[in-house]
C-alpha cells in the first residue's frame, strides 16, 4: 500500500524541484528525504522521480502519484470542514477563484444573491488565471474555479469536474469612426491591414494562427495582458483589438465593438470544481446561481 506520508514528501520535492529545499520545508534531513522516495518507488515498483544538475524532475509516474496526493489532501480539507461545520466549530467559508473579466461581469449577481441569502458565509475571491485557478481547486486552496479555455474540449483536469456555463464569442474593437465602423459582422481576413492592439497573450498567438490561415501576418502595436488596457490604447488610436465579448469594456464611448465572423477563435467558459464523493453545499448553491445570472449586456 502506498504512504500517504511518502506522498507528501514526493509532493513536497515536486513544489521545490529540489531534495534539499523539501527538506527544509518539512524539517527532515535531504538523505531522509531520499530514503522516502527510495521507499516509495520500491512501493510502485517504477521511477518517481529523475535527478540531474538542474535539480529533480517528476516522472510520469510521479505526476499520477502528485495529483493523487493533491486530491487526498483536499479531501482531507473538505472533511475537515464538514466535521467542523455539523460541530458549528466555526464560521462556514468559500473560496472561489476566477480570471478577472469573469470577476467583473460574471460573479457579481451571482454573488449578491449567495450573501444575501448566506450571510453567515465568509466568503473570499481569488482573483487567479485558468491554469493557476484550476491548481488551487485540486489543492483544495479554493473549493471552486469560474475559467475558462479556448477551441476545442476542455483541458485535462485529474481530480475536478468542468461544468460548462457559456460561450464566450471574440468581437474586433474598433476606435469610433474607423472606416469599417458601421458593419454587423467582420472576418479576420478582412483586417490584414490592421495594427493589433493584445490584451492576452494567448488571444495574441491564436490571432496569428487564423491570421496565417488568412494569408497575412499581423502587425502589433501592443502585446498586454489587460483586456481593459487594450480598449483604452483602441480608443487612443494605438490599433484594433480582438476581445472576448465578457471582458468588453461596459463604457464604450470612443470605441465601436463589432462581432467576428467564422473562422475565428471562440472562449468556453465554465466552472471547475473537485471531483469528490460528497459534493459542497455552498458550490452548489453558487454554480447554481452563476447558471441563472450568465446574462450577458450584449454589444
Amino acid at each position: 500500500m502506498i504512504d500517504a506520508r511518502r506522498l507528501q514528501v514526493l509532493s513536497e520535492v515536486a513544489r521545490h524541484g529540489s531534495f534539499n529545499r523539501a527538506a527544509a520545508e518539512l524539517r527532515l534531513t535531504p538523505s531522509a528525504i531520499s530514503q522516502q522516495i527510495s521507499a516509495l518507488e520500491r512501493t510502485v515498483g517504477t521511477p518517481v522521480v529523475r535527478r540531474s544538475t538542474r535539480g529533480v524532475e517528476l516522472t510520469e509516474a510521479g505526476k499520477v502519484l502528485v495529483t493523487t496526493a493533491e486530491s487526498i489532501a483536499a479531501e482531507l480539507l473538505c472533511a475537515q470542514r464538514e466535521i467542523e461545520r455539523l460541530t458549528a466549530a466555526r464560521t462556514e467559508r468559500l473560496t472561489v477563484a476566477t480570471f478577472t473579466s469573469g470577476g467583473q461581469r460574471l460573479l457579481p449577481p451571482a454573488l449578491t444573491r449567495f450573501t444575501a441569502e448566506h450571510p453567515g458565509v465568509e466568503l473570499t475571491v481569488i482573483e487567479s488565471e485558468p491554469e493557476d485557478s484550476l491548481g488551487l481547486v485540486r489543492s483544495g486552496g479554493a473549493d471552486m474555479a469560474l475559467s475558462y479555455h479556448f477551441d476545442g474540449p476542455p483541458p485535462s483536469m485529474p481530480g475536478l469536474i468542468w461544468t460548462p456555463l457559456l460561450e464566450d464569442p471574440m468581437w474586433i474593437v474598433f476606435p469610433a469612426g474607423h472606416s469599417l465602423a458601421g458593419r454587423t459582422s467582420i472576418t479576420i481576413a478582412e483586417l490584414a491591414a490592421e495594427r493589433w492592439v493584445h490584451g492576452c497573450l494567448v488571444v495574441g498567438d491564436m490571432l496569428d494562427h487564423y491570421a496565417a490561415m488568412a494569408g497575412f501576418e499581423v502587425r502589433t502595436s501592443c502585446r498586454g495582458t489587460d483586456y481593459q488596457f487594450a480598449q483604452s490604447l483602441v480608443r487612443a488610436g494605438v490599433g484594433i483589438s480582438m476581445i472576448p465579448e465578457v471582458a468588453l469594456t461596459a463604457d464604450r464611448s470612443g470605441l465601436t465593438a463589432i462581432r467576428l465572423a467564422p473562422p475565428g477563435p471562440c472562449r468556453f467558459v465554465g466552472i471547475a470544481t473537485p471531483r469528490r464523493r460528497t459534493a459542497d453545499p455552498l458550490v452548489t448553491e453558487v454554480m447554481r446561481l452563476l447558471q441563472e445570472k450568465n446574462d450577458l449586456v450584449r454589444a
